[in-house]
């Protein structure tokens, strides 16, 4: 089966869509997120959970930020995302700061379910977040009633779901995908293809070649994209975008990237052979972007060393806030756990 490619948009949608050409601000800004992830990600892997102060599950993307920073940066506030565990800059894109994840990950008050748990399942609706589904297809099904709930309310907003190579395989991909495509929701289909689902490579996962080959079965048009390539996921994404905000339906980017980590902490990864490691580390979508940013002059190395070390200081400042903020007191146990429901109208 051929690599799915482009569709052929209407010129009403091209004009939303119209090629940007890249530019310093632009870069810069891919710069600082993608770089503010990794830090923290560092922070939270390499430090506190080998420290002990991380209990539980630490999942990175390591070598994937360029793609919810390429994808996340297309999107209106009013719009809704549903992160994968690999997509922390969205977070960040959205104004949530870098302390609160901290405190999330220590079990505090500080972080987004208030130390009611102690990873990545986290959310903000305020921020139009939706919880982070440890089964990540399962979040394509809810992906899609949202967007047909955007969709019945008559805005131009569109739902961005993000998920893994791995979870295209789960029944409730297909049936979320089929209900999206059969409804013409308004939504973003983002494949993180990392060549691993947990410890199983592609080859043995599915027989088709490519991820988004799967899409035009269901009718919806899908591209691939280097996903180490922050520009190239940008554009994608705005092709994407503008699809959907169109009314045209679904639309689905499966970028081709590498997780350069385990699949958590606590997995060594030794079923990734050698040659893998070293031929991505040359890809590093970070180091990418640096050079980029180099060859154009649209920064220079002092410019960009000053910066990294101005992450540097908002992680620490961030690490001691989070370190300070309390444990949940018991008697919070049922808080924010139960919906109240309303007084009976009976007699």
């Amino acid at each position: 089966m051929a690599a799915a490619r482009p569709v052929e948009l209407p010129s009403a949608v091209l004009e939303r869509a119209e090629r940007s050409e890249p530019n310093a601000e632009l870069a810069l800004r891919f710069f600082y997120y993608m770089s503010l992830m990794r830090e923290v990600e560092e922070r939270i892997e390499r430090k506190l959970y080998r420290q002990g102060k991380i209990v539980g599950g630490v999942y990175v993307g390591r070598g994937q930020e360029a793609i919810p920073v390429g994808v996340g940066l297309t999107a209106e506030p009013e719009d809704v995302f549903f992160p994968s565990h690999r997509d922390l800059a969205l977070f960040f894109i959205r104004g949530i700061h870098p302390r609160h994840i901290f405190a999330q990950y220590m079990g505090r008050v500080g972080g987004l379910t208030r130390g009611k748990d102690g990873n990545m399942h986290m959310g903000d609706l305020s921020r139009n977040i939706v919880a982070i589904i440890s089964a990540m297809a399962a979040s394509v099904p809810v992906a899609a009633g949202a967007a047909l709930a955007l969709k019945y309310k008559g805005t131009r907003n569109v739902a961005y779901v993000f998920f893994g190579d791995g979870a295209t395989s789960r029944g409730d991909w297909h049936e979320g995908i089929n209900l999206a495509a059969v409804q013409k929701v308004p939504l973003v289909l983002v494949c993180n293809n990392n060549q691993y689902a947990y410890s199983t490579p592609l080859e043995k996962q599915m027989a088709c070649a490519h991820v988004a080959d799967r899409a035009p079965g269901y009718g919806i048009p899908a591209e691939i994209v280097d996903g180490n390539d922050v520009f190239a996921i940008y554009e994608a994404a705005r092709r994407a975008v503008a699809h959907a905000r169109a009314g045209l339906g679904p639309y689905m980017i499966e970028c081709k990237t590498f997780r350069m980590t385990g699949h958590s902490a606590h997995d060594a990864a030794d079923y990734v052979p050698k040659h893998l490691w070293e031929e991505w580390a040359k890809k590093d979508p970070i180091l990418r972007l640096e050079r980029t940013l180099l060859e154009r002059q649209w920064a220079d190395s002092k410019t960009l060393e000053e910066l990294r070390a101005n992450i540097r200081a908002e992680v620490d400042e961030a690490v001691e806030w989070a370190e300070r903020s309390p444990f949940p007191d018991p008697s919070e146990l049922l808080d924010n756990v139960y919906e109240t429901p309303p007084a009976s109208s009976e007699k």
